[in-house]
Formats: structure tokens, C-alpha cells, sequence
């Protein structure tokens, strides 16, 4: 379950494998071993998962529901726009 929220939110969001881990300070090796359920991430390293994505340690866990947008089709420069709008509503 975790390893598959990690992946849709990852690739909701347009990141790749390799920028997620650089955005948490991990190798892309890592951020594979998670999504394909190999390893898990530290508790330290889902808080950080969590935050960066703006969801709860509970929704990565599947204890609460997962809402994601769809933004294929989009520019990233559309995608980062956004993420902007998103952390202004939420008062970030």
C-alpha cells in the first residue's frame, strides 16, 4: 500500500524517481526499493515524504483517502503553477 501511494503521488505530481530522492536527500536506488515494496522508509523519511507531498503519514499509509489531481497533459511549468496555488490555499 505505502509503496503504491509513493509512486502516485509521485507521478501525479510529475516528479521523477530521481528528483524525489534528491528532494529528500536519499538515492534513486532508495526511492525504487520503496515503490517496488523492497524497502520501506524510515519513519523520518515518511514525515518527510508526507510533507512534501502535502498529505498525512495516514494517507500514505492507506488509513485515510489519497486525493491526487490529474496533471498529465500538462506543461511543468502548468504543474509547478499548480502546486503554487495549491500551497496558497492551503496557507503554505
Amino acid at each position: 500500500m505505502l509503496h503504491e501511494q509513493i509512486r502516485r503521488l509521485r507521478t501525479a505530481r510529475g516528479i521523477t524517481q530521481v528528483e524525489l530522492a534528491h528532494r529528500l536527500g536519499v538515492s534513486k536506488q532508495s526511492v525504487s526499493n520503496w515503490e517496488s515494496n523492497n524497502i520501506q522508509p524510515s519513519i523520518e523519511l515518511l514525515e518527510k515524504i508526507a510533507d512534501l507531498f502535502g498529505v498525512t503519514t495516514d494517507c500514505l499509509l492507506g488509513r485515510e483517502p489519497l486525493r491526487t489531481l490529474d496533471v498529465s497533459g500538462l506543461t511543468p511549468q502548468q504543474i509547478a503553477h499548480l502546486q503554487l496555488l495549491a500551497e496558497d490555499l492551503r496557507g503554505g
